[in-house]
């Protein structure tokens, strides 16, 4: 790892778990793609490789987006927020497929007031034909 990444880890202010939030964004459309956690290994993994690698929780191991769907996050940008405790991922979606449930994005649901939580995005794949 360089002296320059070592100062851009050092920058953020990582949770008690050494984790931060990272959202993927869509580089062309601005669309959010997703969130999930990073830690420094996983983003020295991502910033060697220049593809986006998160920390499973459920798992307890780093996970390299796409490694079994195939929809990997190529990084175009990486930005870090205000407060330093919070990461945004530019993304080209390869495939176009950022969620495990099959549709482009993970936030696919939206609020009504008279229906609750309502699926506004069909997804693109069947899941079962992802993984």
């Amino acid at each position: 790892m360089t002296e320059q990444n070592n100062a851009l880890i050092d920058a953020i202010k990582w949770n008690s778990q050494g984790l931060v939030p990272a959202i993927a964004q869509d580089a062309n459309s601005k669309k959010v793609l997703m969130m999930a956690w990073i830690n420094r290994d996983a983003l020295i993994a991502t910033f060697e490789k220049g593809e986006a690698i998160y920390w499973s929780r459920s798992r307890q191991r780093l996970w390299h987006k796409g490694e079994s769907s195939g929809h990997i996050q190529k990084i175009m940008d990486i930005r870090l927020d205000c407060d330093g405790d919070t990461l945004l991922l530019m993304v080209e979606q390869i495939g176009g497929i950022a969620c495990h449930t099959g549709r482009e994005s993970c936030m696919y649901k939206q609020y009504s007031a008279s229906d609750g939580w309502v699926s506004v995005e069909a997804p693109l794949k069947n899941p079962d034909d992802i993984y």
